[in-house]
């Protein structure tokens, strides 16, 4: 039996879920991967809500504790696993560790505009979709200015050597890329090649449904866009 179980939603196309799978693959540990019907309310059900205590998607079960919550989960990996003997999670100075939980925070709980536009369903299966709205361009170009800020001249890891903030911020930046919006050449490039990382690759390749079920417009409260 695996050390670990990541509880995952079933069309793998969330960001937390994204975060929790690559922290778990680069710290080298053992997981199993149980799937939670998220769309169809399955995260409420006492038997998943109660032991991980806020029943969010996804949540981390480690022995007889589980976990939820992706930054929580990615600090609590740091911490039982810990470097050196384990592969970091985030940096090593502590003001880049700082700077890197600031912008993992940033992500997580900005940007609404771009994400209801770009939504993570229009990177994995393929829509038809308007331009950027006009609150959505802003939060483009305050992306934009943030990564151009914060990306070596060089195009590798923001702190010298990875860590998850660099897959976070390569996601949130290919909601432009895939989706074909403009993307200055030197960020284009470093999301890139982040998007190419084993433990990145993992989630972006991971078997899907072949279409996205109603339960998911009816739970996200958004039209269906036509199809590419």
């Amino acid at each position: 039996m695996a050390e670990f179980t990541l509880y995952a939603e079933t069309l793998w196309i969330s960001p937390y879920v994204f975060s929790s799978l690559v922290a778990l693959r680069e710290k080298n540990t053992s997981f199993d991967i149980s799937e939670v019907g998220l769309f169809e309310g399955a995260q409420h059900r006492p038997d998943y809500a109660t032991p991980s205590v806020t029943g969010r998607v996804p949540s981390l079960q480690h022995e007889d504790f589980r976990l939820a919550e992706s930054s929580a989960i990615a600090e609590y990996l740091e911490e039982v696993l810990a470097p050196p003997r384990f592969a970091r999670l985030l940096p090593s100075a502590v003001r880049d560790r700082a700077r890197a939980r600031q912008l993992m925070a940033w992500l997580r709980s900005d940007l609404a505009a771009l994400r209801d536009d770009r939504s993570t369903v229009t990177m994995f299966y393929r829509f038809r979709l308007k331009a950027l709205s006009g609150h959505g361009q802003r939060d483009a170009e305050r992306l934009l200015r943030v990564a151009d800020q914060l990306v070596p001249a060089g195009g590798g890891p923001l702190f010298g050597e990875w860590s998850l903030v660099d897959a976070e911020l390569a996601f949130m930046l290919h909601r432009l890329l895939l989706n074909g919006d403009p993307v200055p050449e030197r960020i284009a490039t470093y999301a890139r090649a982040q998007w190419k990382r084993a433990s990145v690759r993992e989630f972006v390749e991971h078997a899907r449904p072949a279409t996205v079920p109603d339960s998911y417009w009816a739970y996200s409260g958004t039209p269906r866009p036509p199809p590419a």
